[in-house]
């Protein structure tokens, strides 16, 4: 029996964002005192047909973990060698920002799902960034910066050209999240002029690699207006996508009437489609996310198009063994469909 396998009933008895809370210290205590070495083997699955070159990174296996479960990178170290190929935090804002009231996370444990509304809570783009300089960590990192609550829409460009002058130096790459569904107005900035002012200003401060992430709730014709941003200021890649505020029809859990945006398997066959969407109309690399929780769903989205995937609300109810034992599988579909590495894999559903 796995450790979590004991730990989790304890930890859905409390709310969710206290668990957090409790394993974020616990993971924060780790990697000061170095012990995130000692776990670091056994929770990776390494072989080089687990590697993927993807907008001039290179990345051991293509799980990663997803932005919002280290919001202000106190543990990318930790997290980063519970086997993930790659570790993306935050969202951060030019201004630190207590977020949205409690509570504001909430699970949906027989829907296997989350519901969150936390509105960029962070600690702001100088102490992230300053956090982050201090910090090796083994695997590359990723920055998810989003707007500030209090900055008008049309100052949006100057907003997180102010963060990514803060946190460029510590990570290899930088996320434009536009689409979180719990900052007011934010979702707007999809909108081309909006994103293309954005994502110039960003361009010009020297972000590079940059990449945009989509909300699984834009229609088909503004998702190819982002891609047209996208290929017309040559950025680098589409994270797609991020939380949805629909709710399906099969939710069982009385917490889907809260607000926020849902997460988990309820929107794992939809991202995936959202995947084939933008792969298909894309030639940049596109990390998929979404629902994943095993190698099947991972699998899915490589075969639809993603070079990467990353995940969050799996690891909340499969435990720190979920990249080790999603990458072992990966192997494994690998020498079933005959494939000698996850690169030559992906893409082949599409027409």
């Amino acid at each position: 029996m796995d450790i979590y396998d004991v730990a989790k009933p304890l930890l859905f008895q409390l709310p969710p964002e206290t668990a957090h809370g409790l394993i974020t210290r616990g993971l924060r205590g780790a990697q000061t005192l170095g012990l995130d070495r000692v776990y670091a083997d056994r929770l990776t699955a390494s072989d080089p047909r687990l590697t993927v070159s993807a907008f001039g990174q290179t990345f051991s296996n293509p799980v990663g973990l997803a932005a919002g479960f280290d919001k202000n990178a106190k543990i990318p170290a930790a997290v980063g060698r519970l086997g993930f190929g790659h570790v993306e935090v935050g969202g951060v804002t030019a201004e630190s920002q207590p977020g949205n009231p409690r509570p504001r996370l909430f699970r949906l444990a027989s829907d296997r799902a989350l519901i969150n509304r936390m509105g960029f809570n962070n600690d702001g783009a100088d102490a992230v960034g300053e956090r982050l300089s201090r910090t090796r960590v083994p695997v590359p990192v990723g920055v998810n910066i989003g707007k500030s609550k209090s900055t008008p829409l049309e100052d949006a460009p100057e907003d997180y050209r102010y963060t990514f002058n803060r946190v460029k130096s510590s990570c290899e790459y930088v996320v434009v999240n536009v689409s979180s569904p719990n900052t007011p107005g934010l979702r707007k900035l999809q909108h081309r002029e909006h994103l293309t002012a954005i994502l110039g200003a960003l361009a010009e401060a020297g972000a590079d690699p940059l990449l945009v992430k989509l909300s699984p709730d834009l229609s088909e014709d503004a998702i190819e207006d982002a891609l047209a941003v996208v290929d017309e200021l040559d950025l680098d890649g589409v994270i797609t996508t991020n939380t949805t505020t629909e709710r399906p029809e099969s939710l069982e859990s009385i917490n889907r009437v809260e607000m926020g945006g849902l997460s988990g398997d309820p929107i794992e066959k939809r991202s995936t489609e959202a995947v084939r969407f933008v792969a298909e109309r894309t030639d940049v690399p596109v990390i998929g996310v979404g629902g994943i929780s095993d190698a099947k769903g991972a699998y899915a989205k490589i075969r639809a198009g993603a070079s990467l995937v990353q995940l969050y609300t799996g690891l909340i109810y499969e435990g720190p063994t979920i990249a080790r034992e999603i990458n072992r599988g990966l192997l494994k579909l690998l020498e079933r469909d005959g494939f000698d590495s996850i690169e030559a894999a992906v893409g082949v559903d599409l027409e």
